[in-house]
């Protein structure tokens, strides 16, 4: 059974920092590319960042480069996300979906919230 399970989120003051983890089981994570996708409430999925099998190639939304870095460690099964100066704007809940060209496997996701 494919399973993808994200942690790390939390409440941060404007400023703060935040790793995220997604935990994957069930299918050869060394394969795929994988992401990060958020939803802000009352607003639509959206696409964070990404990166290729190997890790080497890694793309970001505009609005958060600079301060968000993607990883993974492919003998952990662990994809990660490192977020620093976060912004109110950043507060959602974030997930870790598998593409393989859709986005075909999702995890609970992990909130994400920053406020003073």
């Amino acid at each position: 059974e494919v399973q993808l399970v994200e942690s790390g989120g939390g409440m941060v003051q404007p400023g703060g920092s935040l790793r995220l983890s997604c935990a994957a089981s069930g299918f050869t994570f060394s394969t795929y590319i994988m992401t990060w996708v958020r939803q802000a409430p009352g607003k639509g999925p959206e696409w964070v960042s990404g990166t290729n099998s190997g890790g080497d190639r890694i793309d970001y939304v505009d609005s958060v480069k600079g301060r968000f870095t993607i990883s993974r460690d492919n003998a952990k099964n662990t994809l990660y996300l490192q977020m620093n100066s976060l912004r109110p704007e950043d507060t959602a809940l974030y997930y870790c979906p598998r593409n393989s060209g859709l986005y075909d496997a999702w995890g609970q996701g992990t909130q994400v919230t920053v406020s003073s």
